[in-house]
């Protein structure tokens, strides 16, 4: 029988917690946006310089046939004996789409919290980051829960993400999905410029180079990496201890052989997902479950700490 995600505000360890959430907007007032750059298609406003109607004057140029002569700088040409014509920046609004792993897997963690506890918290941080930039965020859950979240602006459109990634947490189920059909998904979709995927790489299959490729090709992607801490180094010796589906067990780590063997099967995933972003060129972050997110999260979006 599935969960359902009406519930009581979660614990932010095992669960996600929607208070925690809207909480992390007042993180984001310690960064700002990067500059605009159309050549580097920057978050929130976009800009391009087009012969046309826009929003902020650019430049003047000399008259060319065809040129609007409602656009005409006439003290340019009074200035010069030239004709020129104004140019005006025609802003473009950014669309963030963030992929979101809800597998199974993700409910995990050793250190403070569940992976998937934290892949709320950057996702959430990701659509303040938005907002503040002047972006719109949807997300598209992908694995235990498959849900989709048109891009939304404002302070609004954050909302309205924390409350998914809530519900998300609490309807995920034991369904599986490679993540290149998740981003087969996603490829379908139009109007998003930047894609944020936030995953713990275990549903990296072989097909998803392809289509990681594929979307990038329309907009960029950013890779953040959510890992336990013993997914990442070899553990301490010692004998630890694992509960899945109520039932408990001890793994014996002793000898340096057996807990090197032992992160490695267990960090497969990361390892896999990273790989590929690398193969890819794409900029990418790994985080474990005790990580404060939001440096990895802006320096993907691009921002600056204040």
């Amino acid at each position: 029988m599935p969960v359902s995600p009406v519930r009581a505000d979660g614990d932010g360890r095992v669960t996600v917690s929607l208070a925690e959430l809207l909480a992390l907007r007042g993180r984001i007032g310690r960064v700002r946006p990067a500059p605009l750059d159309s050549r580097a298609l920057p978050p929130g406003q976009r800009s391009s310089r087009l012969y046309g109607r826009g929003m902020d004057y650019a430049e003047s140029r000399v008259y060319q046939p065809g040129d609007d002569v409602r656009r005409l700088d006439w003290r340019l040409t009074a200035r010069s004996g030239e004709l020129h014509t104004k140019l005006f920046q025609e802003e473009r609004e950014g669309r963030l789409l963030i992929l979101l792993d809800t597998h199974a897997g993700m409910r995990f963690g050793t250190r403070v919290r569940f992976k998937s506890v934290q892949a709320a918290r950057a996702a959430a941080l990701a659509g303040w980051y938005a907002a503040r930039a002047g972006e719109r965020v949807g997300a598209l859950a992908f694995g235990g829960s498959r849900r989709l979240l048109k891009p939304q602006g404002g302070a609004h459109g954050a909302v309205v993400l924390c409350g998914a990634l809530s519900a998300w947490d609490a309807e995920a189920g034991e369904a599986t999905e490679p993540l290149s059909e998740a981003l087969a998904r996603a490829g379908r979709l139009h109007g998003a410029n930047r894609v944020l995927l936030i995953s713990d790489g275990w549903s990296c299959d072989e097909a998803a180079r392809a289509r990681l490729r594929d979307v990038a090709q329309h907009a960029r992607v950013a890779v953040l990496v959510v890992a336990d801490a013993l997914e990442l180094a070899p553990a301490p010796p010692g004998r630890y201890p694992f509960e899945h589906d109520g039932r408990r067990r001890e793994i014996d780590l002793q000898g340096a052989r057996e807990r090197s063997e032992f992160q490695q099967a267990l960090g497969a995933g990361q390892a896999r997902l990273v790989a590929l972003a690398r193969t890819l060129g794409l900029p990418w972050r790994s985080i474990d479950t005790a990580a404060d997110p939001l440096g990895a999260v802006t320096a993907l979006l691009g921002a600056r700490p204040r």
